[in-house]
């Protein structure tokens, strides 16, 4: 078998949004997902607010990255931020999700990137030593916050 990785394109989009379903899936966060083929196609290949690349085994695609640029201020450099890693269960063990960070890793290199880094869900024991093992440490002083929709719209609002 072989595994090759590639940036995704527009003929992706089906793909891209299958593989995002079955990590909802995965995570039980099945339904939160509204994405579209069309949602898709305007921000990440219209309007570039993000990137993906696509892991194949065997030329059928088994797993991708989505990633989108962030910026250090204390390193004054960008970024990676993984939004999203996900390898299908019956292709995991043999090593693409490793292979799907070092290309990641090798492209925050190419663009003198000060960081890499995601979320993890913290019931997600074999994620967790996943990314322990590849010398990640969590960030534990560190707490994320998230407004949705309604609450940006609040917000906005007192502007």
């Amino acid at each position: 078998m072989s595994f090759t990785i590639r940036k995704a394109t527009e003929n992706d989009i089906p793909t891209i949004l299958h593989l995002i379903t079955q990590l909802a899936i995965y995570e039980k966060l099945e339904h939160e997902v509204v994405a579209t083929e069309e949602t898709l196609k305007q921000t990440i290949f219209a309007q570039n607010y993000a990137e993906v690349i696509i892991g194949e085994e065997d030329g059928q695609p088994v797993g991708f990255a989505l990633f989108f640029h962030n910026y250090s201020t204390f390193l004054s450099k960008p970024g990676i931020y993984l939004e999203d890693l996900f390898v299908e269960v019956a292709h995991r063990g043999k090593g693409y999700g490793k292979k799907l960070l070092a290309e990641l890793a090798r492209i925050a290199k190419e663009r003198n990137c000060g960081r890499l880094e995601w979320s993890v869900l913290n019931w997600n024991t074999p994620s967790i030593e996943f990314y322990k093992s590849l010398g990640a440490k969590p960030m534990d002083e560190w707490t994320v916050y998230r407004m949705t929709e309604q609450e940006i719209n609040d917000l906005a609002a007192l502007s």
